[in-house]
């Protein structure tokens, strides 16, 4: 039986391998820490953001994202999860300016599920 802190661990290990991925700008990695029924919500456009459902939507998004900000680079200015969700506080930096948001997560069987994100102003 699996307890909630070891829910709680592998959620964390799963959003710290998409991270990772996401650091590097490897839409490969990126994807292989998703799962193959992912869903995405970005932030714009304004008021709800667009939401991308399934692995060739979510990695259309993300192949586009690389190549139009290479100079992307989220800092995480806070992080804590419990069970499957995880929530994230961030600085996006991309050389010009900046912008603060947080992302909410939920992770099953080792994946990223869903990356629902949200942005201040």
């Amino acid at each position: 039986m699996t307890t909630i802190e070891d829910q709680t661990a592998a959620t964390l290990a799963a959003v710290a391998r998409f991270s990772e991925a996401f650091d590097r700008h490897d839409v490969d990695g990126v994807m292989a820490a998703m799962s193959l029924d992912c869903v995405f919500e970005n932030t714009g456009p304004a008021p709800d953001g667009e939401r991308y459902e399934g692995v060739e939507a979510v990695r259309g998004f993300w192949d586009h994202f690389f190549r139009t900000n290479p100079q992307a680079r989220f800092e995480t200015e806070e992080q804590f999860a419990a069970g499957d969700r995880c929530v994230v506080r961030w600085r996006y930096n991309w050389g010009t300016g900046h912008v603060r948001g947080i992302d909410i997560f939920r992770v099953r069987d080792g994946l990223v599920a869903e990356k629902l994100c949200y942005v201040k102003g």
